[in-house]
């Protein structure tokens, strides 16, 4: 049994790609010059000098509250070390000088390169100590410096907006 060989006849310009070639440059120009001539349109933000609009629901950055004394609110309870899917929160409890209060947290960070920004540390947390600010610009220079200690997150930096509470 003799197997046949199907080979495809291509034209001249089909073999030489330079229709093709011209095709593809002519829908490149085309889609340039449609972006050229209508810049109102395009989708893009020019940021820093334009923001983006994020949902109400759009949790960002974390932050630690205070009571009114000045002291971090939180309880040292590890809920929301506990909870985390990431395990990206590290607490270490120490006693609370106010023999009201149990304990409060000696260490508190959170590696932001390891969250997933879901939330459910804020869900978990009894005393809503802690919160997500809806901040958005995370970047830094270097790791060490994306892992937020416990005066970070009390203290953030000013630029960080306040959580519109709903």
């Amino acid at each position: 049994m003799s197997q046949e060989k199907h080979k495809i006849q291509f034209s001249f310009l089909g073999r030489i790609y330079l229709f093709e070639i011209f095709r593809g440059l002519t829908i490149t120009l085309r889609h340039l010059l449609r972006n050229l001539t209508h810049r109102k349109q395009m989708p893009t933000i020019e940021y820093p000098d334009e923001r983006r609009e994020f949902s109400p629901r759009f949790r960002g950055r974390h932050r630690l509250k205070k009571r009114d004394d000045g002291t971090v609110k939180c309880v040292a309870c590890h809920l929301c070390a506990t909870v985390c899917p990431a395990q990206c929160i590290t607490i270490e409890a120490t006693e609370h000088p106010d023999p009201e209060i149990e304990k409060m947290p000696e260490r508190y960070e959170i590696d932001i390169l390891r969250c997933i920004f879901c939330g459910l540390c804020v869900e978990a947390c009894p005393v809503e100590a802690l919160e997500m600010t809806g901040e958005y610009e995370l970047s830094d220079f270097t790791r060490q410096s994306l892992i937020y200690d416990k005066k970070y997150l009390l203290d953030p930096p000013s630029n960080l907006p306040e959580k519109k509470e709903s």
